[in-house]
């Protein structure tokens, strides 16, 4: 069986497109070969700044022949009928066999296709993948009408079997496929010929091109580390940039060059994001100070002269652009060391949403929630209200400005050089995170309640605007908000309820809506209510009191009745958007959706701490033989009561008689409920989910035994309407820990 190879070589593929584009080679050649009925071994795709290269191996030298009957429409059938099955099936009427059928003679179509040579149907697919593939963007180029990411400027497509290799005709654009390739641009732009994949690789090598970019960022990598050990120091870890400069050379060669003096005071974190967004550098950092002392640069050819040309440019144009940094650096600290009252005034002029205020208005909103949110993790209310004012001052300064991935970092240090405390300079950092799933999630309290209410703030928002997320479109990463949020609560096992803050957010953020066109009596209603909801907080029932009290001092109270009725089901709506987002972070821990599911329908479900904990203690149960047993006798239970209460169209929930019952398997459930009973309710009033579970679980012998030695539904009224009970009292048990109807199985 031939080997295929193909490489499209074109002028330099971005470096962010480069692995993509591999893998949709490789995807859509493959897809199109087994279509069109050829079978291969393996297949591998590789990218360097210059081509694309696809190696397929084991691929069958033909199609198969395929051999194909179709029914048609009766020979009777109106003409229209029969002429469009004939264009289906590309055959004349004379091709067409009459055959006999229980509602008459029909016709059949036989369409027999010869199997085609591996070279058709490669020079097919690949015209069509060419034509049809998804890059980000392209481009056209010369007078055709062919778009590539970048000008293509040969094509190699080779199918190579024990006879030797084969040229696969194919042309497209002007560009006759062939043979042959270059190596490096620089070194080797002799065209060679190949022969296979391996002679492929290895005179590539021979022309300075490494074709594996995984092996590249190793070479880099080790490369880079060695240098820096070899001067006492250590290379910063970056996989992200590591893989983007792998992708920016063919030919890696490593060298580590010197920052100015005059810089190395500047913020660690400064310096690695200059030289990484401008000039693609490593950052080298002495391991004892934590200072950033040198760096590391990829050149794409390894120079005679050891790379010292190239490194007095970088080190120029690196020296500008930390002058840059520097200055700003400078600025910024006189504005912090003044109490970074210019920045907060600046930020009243920025406009965080069209809807929903400028970036000063959302600091005042969270400062008032850090505040409230501060007792539930134990910090200082007035503490959190500080630290939320000064955590967004950064986004005024001129660093951030300039490099806005600093936000949050540069945040510590101005308020570190304002003199604030360690804590709401922690906060000014911390406060944005998590952002993500393997994000470290802040557990200093201020840090919390500030994280929390920043998150809090942003959902309730949006909500308020009815700008949620759909489908997979989300611009105002509000998933990545309520996951931040969960995580918060869940890794420092928060008491929080949710309901009350998203209530609270909600009617603050829909009474400044109705506040931007109100005037007279209505805006005097919507200040009233503003402030008793900031003041004192309003929630569920209580909402009713407040509104029924303003629309008592004021005329314009509609609008405040209107929002009262609208945030309930709002709130709702963005509770269940919450359990959600749950239902994703804990299946990597294994929690199942239907456990989750039957916890979600008991009350508390607003406190997330609450719930897991109910869920893992109910999947540690139902998870044992005796958990198993109980759900099914649960649901057994269940399905007879229901069944008998539509039919006799009453309800058996009166408490069972132990007198009346007649078998030891009836008198054993009773006792069993009894213990149950009594050790279930202490344990669910202290959340001992584990032990009301457990518990729950040790009824399954009893109930085992009731369904196996009793006749519920008996012919004596008295003794089926006690036993009836007694269903309704496990129903009532069981569910008094988790709805077990939503577990599955």
């Amino acid at each position: 069986m031939p080997d295929l190879l193909i490489e499209l070589r074109s002028e330099e593929i971005p470096a962010r497109m480069q692995a993509r584009a591999a893998e949709d080679l490789k995807r859509l050649m493959t897809d199109a070969l087994v279509e069109a009925g050829l079978t291969y071994g393996g297949a591998a795709a590789f990218s360097t700044p210059r081509r694309l290269t696809l190696a397929v191996e084991g691929l069958s030298p033909e199609s198969a022949a395929v051999r194909e009957e179709r029914k048609g429409p009766r020979t009777d059938a109106p003409e229209k009928a029969i002429e469009g099955f004939l264009r289906s099936t590309g055959l004349e009427r004379a091709a067409l066999e009459i055959r006999d059928d229980k509602k008459g003679e029909v016709y059949f179509a036989v369409i027999e296709r010869p199997g085609r040579p591996a070279a058709e149907i490669v020079a097919d697919a690949l015209d069509t993948t060419i034509r049809n593939f998804p890059w980000p963007k392209s481009m056209r180029w010369g007078s055709g009408d062919l778009r590539w990411v970048r000008p293509l400027r040969s094509i190699l497509v080779i199918l190579t079997s024990e006879a030797g290799a084969e040229v696969v005709p194919f042309e497209i654009a002007g560009l006759q496929a062939g043979d042959t390739t270059v190596g490096h641009r620089q070194t080797a732009p002799a065209p060679f010929a190949v022969s296979s994949f391996d002679d492929y690789v290895a005179k590539l090598r021979k022309g300075h091109v490494v074709l594996n970019p995984t092996e590249r960022a190793e070479h880099i990598w080790a490369d880079a580390e060695s240098a820096a050990f070899a001067q006492g120091l250590e290379l910063v870890e970056d996989k992200g940039l590591l893989a983007e400069v792998a992708n920016l050379v063919e030919w890696p060669a490593v060298l580590m060059g010197e920052i100015g003096e005059e810089f190395l005071e500047l913020p660690p974190e400064v310096l690695q994001t200059s030289m990484k967004e401008h000039q693609k550098f490593f950052s080298v950092r002495n391991a004892k100070t934590g200072r950033i002392e040198k760096f590391v640069t990829v050149a794409n050819v390894a120079a005679a002269d050891g790379g010292a040309t190239i490194l007095a440019g970088n080190q120029k144009v690196l020296a500008a652009r930390l002058s840059d940094a520097k200055f700003f650096w400078e600025n910024d600290l006189r504005v912090a060391r003044g109490g970074m009252g210019d920045w907060l005034t600046a930020l009243e002029n920025v406009t965080f949403h069209a809807r929903l205020g400028t970036v000063a208005d959302r600091i005042g909103r969270i400062a008032l929630l850090a505040g409230e949110l501060a007792p539930m993790v134990d910090a200082a209310p007035a503490t959190a209200r500080d630290a939320a004012r000064v955590a967004k001052a950064d986004l005024a300064s001129e660093m951030v400005y300039e490099f806005p991935e600093l936000q949050g970092t540069m945040g510590r240090y101005y308020a570190e050089a304002a003199g604030l405390s360690a804590e709401i300079a922690e906060a000014a950092e911390a406060h944005y995170s998590p952002l993500g799933p393997s994000d470290d999630v802040p557990a200093a309290p201020v840090s919390v309640a500030v994280a929390l209410a920043d998150k809090l703030d942003t959902l309730t928002g949006f909500w308020a605007i009815d700008e949620k997320p759909t489908g997979s479109k989300d611009p105002f990463a509000l998933r990545r908000a309520a996951l931040g949020v969960i995580r918060l609560v869940l890794a420092n096992e928060l008491r929080l309820p949710l309901d009350r803050f998203f209530d609270r957010g909600l009617l603050l953020h829909k009474v400044a809506l109705e506040t931007q066109g109100a005037s007279g009596p209505e805006l005097q209603a919507l200040e009233d209510f503003a402030d008793e909801v900031a003041d004192h907080g309003v929630f569920g029932a209580a909402i009713r009191t407040v509104v029924a009290a303003i629309a008592d001092r004021h005329e314009g109270a509609a609008s405040v009745t209107r929002i009262a009725e609208a945030v309930p089901d709002k709130s709702d709506d963005l509770l269940s958007f919450f359990h959600d987002r749950l239902k994703v972070h804990l299946r990597d821990e294994g929690l199942r959706h239907d456990v989750i599911d039957a916890c979600l329908a008991m009350p508390g479900s607003d406190d997330l701490t609450l719930l897991v904990a109910r869920a893992r203690a109910l999947q540690e149960v139902v998870g044992t033989e005796d958990g198993e047993n109980l759900v099914q006798g649960f649901r057994r239970a269940n399905n007879i009561l229901t069944q008998a209460e539509e039919a006799d169209g009453v309800e058996y929930s009166f408490g069972p008689d132990a007198k009346l019952a007649e078998t030891d398997e009836e008198r054993a459930l009773f006792a069993a409920l009894d213990t149950a009973e009594a050790a279930i309710g202490p344990a669910m009033e202290t959340e001992d989910f584990a032990a009301a579970m457990h518990a729950m679980a040790g009824l399954r012998p009893a109930i085992d035994g009731f369904f196996e030695g009793v006749q519920v539904n008996s012919e004596n009224q008295v003794l089926r309407r006690n036993r009836l009970n007694l269903l309704h009292r496990i129903r009532e048990i069981c569910l008094s820990t988790a709805d077990l109807r939503k577990i599955e199985g």
